[in-house]
């Protein structure tokens, strides 16, 4: 009889210690056994106070199944008992641990020798967070999953897909030897240093993006500037192909836009300058300034027909527009590029040049403005390094393109996909995992057979890219609050890992069911995760304060409780080490 019941208090059960605490271990933290009658109910010794235990009710013991959750509290005449080692494997343990089944997380700092994990099902078929301040051990935790998933002795996760976005290009020496340990495991890595040729360059093709995705990468800052990129890239799928195949469409377009110029009004001179402009850099083997036009008697080139007489007019106009008038068709019918042709990221700046000489755009300087900021944020990318990123040299298909980022050079399977953001700036990591994440949504949106091909995507460093940002403004979406809102029924699941939780999308954080929180300073970040995250007690608000390194507390679907878990260091771990201050400044004097 480890006391008696004296008060019980909202969750809380008071319990008068009649043990002699100096001769026991410390009993903080520990679980007890409150039995009535016919129900046993599992509680956590919280505190001790003037010989009085306050035990947290945590749930029930029901035929040697624990069942969290208290629908009902125990009488005062309840007995007390701490918990037998045999019977914490049904709380927090893996009391019938299968390789297939089930996945080690680490052991319990508090009852020795008990492996603690979780089902894996009931974790990654969810969406997860992983949250601690610097060095509070985050990268390890993640390395240290892995590896044990992956180097099971008799199970082979071959299928899986889990795609890190790593922000520091720390995973490289967790993961790079899996495959001397578990040859069936392989470990794919990208990076965004276009100066290290031992690794693959990050690669993404242009002419998988949706509109969405160039307004993202273009920096759009209204809605109104959609229709603006949707016309350009309708006009790419003409201007980007081969001219046999789209001669027609061509034409039209072109005379078209010379046609509006010829009627807009303008100074013959602007008119002139306007049409020498459009065909100087847009033309056709029909149309172009060279193209013959034919008079009773003479032939003269186009061009010649724009010339400006004494009298200050385009004599021509009429004979010009009979003529251009001939290409008009009906036949045309511009629509997006459906990723069934190769283009540049110089055809795409090629068709907003078009638009903006065109259409009468010149007419409305508020949509002429949108236009030319982002023409000039693409040739910005144009000019950059950045611009490497989209110089692919043969087409692929969406499905071509995901199939070789999950498989290795003899077509293995990848299944540790790692690609190093570390080369390029905030701003542009966060369009490209936006973009990427779009793209694995989207193909696994499309699968004949719903969640046959589970995608895991973990975000390193996630507050930078998972924000409540204006996305939801200008495109009507966050592309990780969908995916966390519907990417759970397609196999697609995000894993965020945070020094900063109160600067994560609350609609993403929201929707996470698994939670292991290291230690945690900044109070709006303690504040934040208290209010944010599903059944998080103030127990547990109180202990992340002051979590060793490499110790969380983990909670949600996949834990029977709340769980304090250590973690072993990860064998290699990932560099995610501080600087060696002192190894670095001092020598040896006799040296």
């Amino acid at each position: 009889m480890l006391g008696k019941i004296i008060g019980i208090q909202d969750n809380i059960v008071l319990l008068d210690l009649s043990i002699n605490l100096a001769e026991m271990q410390n009993i903080i933290n520990l679980y007890v056994i409150l039995e009535d009658s016919h129900r046993k109910f599992i509680g956590e010794i919280t505190d001790v106070k003037n010989n009085i235990a306050y035990i947290n009710l945590l749930g029930e013991f029901n035929n040697d199944k624990f069942i969290f959750g208290i629908s009902k509290k125990p009488s005062f005449q309840a007995t007390s008992r701490l918990i037998s080692k045999d019977k914490i494997n049904y709380i927090i343990g893996m009391p019938s641990y299968n390789e297939k089944l089930d996945l080690l997380i680490g052991k319990s700092p508090i009852y020795e020798d008990i492996d603690i994990g979780v089902n894996i099902n009931s974790f990654f078929s969810n969406h997860f967070a992983i949250f601690g301040s610097t060095g509070s051990g985050k990268s390890c935790c993640v390395a240290r999953i892995l590896q044990n998933l992956f180097e099971k002795r008799n199970s082979i996760a071959y299928k899986a897909s889990i795609v890190i976005f790593d922000a520091y290009g720390e995973y490289q020496s967790a993961f790079a030897d899996l495959h001397k340990k578990v040859p069936e495991i392989n470990f794919k890595m990208y990076t965004t240093n276009i100066d290290d040729e031992s690794v693959q360059n990050i690669k993404i093709p242009l002419w998988l993006f949706t509109v969405d995705d160039i307004a993202l990468l273009l920096e759009a800052e209204s809605r109104t500037q959609l229709p603006i990129i949707e016309k350009a890239m309708k006009l790419v799928t003409i201007f980007a192909r081969d001219e046999r195949e789209v001669i027609k469409s061509k034409n039209d377009i072109i005379a078209r836009a010379l046609l509006d110029i010829l009627a807009s009004g303008k100074a013959p001179a602007q008119i002139r300058d306007q049409i020498f402009s459009i065909l100087t850099h847009y033309n056709t083997k029909d149309l172009n300034l060279d193209t013959p036009i034919y008079q009773p008697g003479y032939t003269r080139p186009l061009k010649q027909c724009l010339l400006i007489d004494s009298t200050g007019k385009i004599r021509e106009m009429e004979l010009l527009t009979t003529f251009i008038s001939q290409f008009l068709t009906d036949e045309v019918n511009l629509s997006l590029p459906d990723g069934s042709f190769k283009y540049t990221l110089k055809d795409l700046y090629d068709a907003f040049e078009f638009a903006l000489i065109s259409e009468g755009i010149l007419s409305s300087d508020k949509v002429y403005d949108d236009y030319n900021v982002l023409k000039v944020r693409l040739r910005g990318i144009i000019n950059s390094n950045y611009s490497k990123f989209f110089d692919i040299d043969k087409y692929c298909s969406k499905e071509e393109f995901i199939k070789e980022i999950l498989t290795i050079e003899n077509g293995r399977k990848a299944q540790i996909i790692n690609f190093n953001i570390n080369y390029i700036d905030d701003r542009f990591a966060k369009t490209l995992t936006k973009i990427y994440s779009r793209i694995f949504f989207e193909y696994s949106k499309s699968l004949r057979k719903r969640a046959s091909v589970p995608i895991h995507i973990i975000l390193e460093e996630a507050h930078r890219y998972v924000q409540n940002d204006s996305d939801i403004n200008v495109i009507g979406y966050n592309i990780f609050d969908r995916i966390t809102k519907e990417g759970r029924k397609y196999g697609i699941l995000l894993g965020l890992i945070s020094q900063r939780p109160s600067e994560l999308s609350t609609t993403a954080l929201s929707q996470c069911s698994n939670f292991l929180v290291f230690k945690l300073l900044h109070p709006s970040d303690v504040e934040y995760v208290s209010q944010m995250v599903p059944n998080i007690t103030n127990e547990i608000t109180k202990k992340v304060k002051f979590l060793q390194p490499g110790t969380c507390i983990a909670f949600g679907s996949g834990f029977k409780i709340p769980s304090l878990i250590k973690l072993e260091m990860p064998s290699p771990t990932p560099s995610s080490s501080s600087c060696d201050i002192s190894g670095i400044w001092f020598v040896d004097r006799n040296n």
